[in-house]
Order: structure tokens, then C-alpha cells, then sequence
């Protein structure tokens, strides 16, 4: 069993910067591909970034590629993201996410253990 929780979250305006962490407990995290989703109201949750055990081969989808930066300190049991240049879209709940194997993927049900989210509010 793995727990997540999330923190970070807040308001920010358009072209600023926040970052979000993920302390996971429970289990060796460096075997765990770890994951953000986010899920805006009225819209499917959606893939947004996802880094493997071992930190190489970050994965990122197209909309947040060269503005959001997924880290992770394993001996922190921690994922970061850092997201610049935010835009008022990106306002959504974000969940860091975990699952096994070694390939970072944006398929929602691959994850199997989920946090409770943290909201991100950007204003224009």
C-alpha cells in the first residue's frame, strides 16, 4: 500500500509559478513510476506529467511541455512539479498518482494508488 498525499496548491496568476509536492509513504517509492493528473470541474481528468523510478525519461503531454518540470527525491519519498508560466486552463485539482512497472504512462487506470488532490486556481 501506498499513500500520497499532496501539497502546494493555491492561486496563482497568469505567468506566475507554483510548485506542487507529493510525499508518498507506505512503500519503497523508487520502484513506483509516479504521476500528476488533474481534473478541471466538468471535464475528464486528464494526464499531465509522469517520471519513472529511477527519474530518467520524464513524460509530459503536449499542453504543459516546456512550462511544467516533474522531479523526483526518492530518498524523500517525493515528487515535485513545477509549474511556470501558468495559464488560467491550467486551473484544475491535480493528483499525484503511482504505479508499478518501469515505463511512464498517461493511462489514468495504470496507476493504482492515488492521492486526494490539491486545487490550482490561475487567474488571467
Amino acid at each position: 500500500q501506498v499513500q500520497l498525499v499532496e501539497s502546494g496548491g493555491g492561486l496563482a496568476q497568469a505567468g506566475g509559478s507554483l510548485r506542487l509536492s507529493c510525499a508518498a509513504s507506505g512503500r519503497t517509492i523508487s520502484k513506483y513510476v509516479l504521476g500528476w493528473f488533474r481534473q478541471a470541474p466538468g471535464k475528464e481528468r486528464e494526464f499531465v506529467s509522469a517520471i519513472s523510478g529511477s527519474g530518467a525519461s520524464p513524460y509530459y503531454t503536449d499542453s504543459v511541455k516546456g512550462r511544467f518540470t516533474i522531479s523526483r527525491d526518492n530518498a524523500k519519498n517525493t515528487v515535485y512539479l513545477q509549474m511556470d508560466d501558468l495559464k488560467p486552463e491550467d486551473s484544475a485539482r491535480y493528483y499525484c498518482a503511482a504505479k508499478v512497472g518501469p515505463l511512464a504512462t498517461a493511462w489514468g487506470p495504470d496507476y493504482i494508488y492515488w492521492g486526494q488532490g490539491t486545487q490550482i486556481t490561475v487567474s488571467s
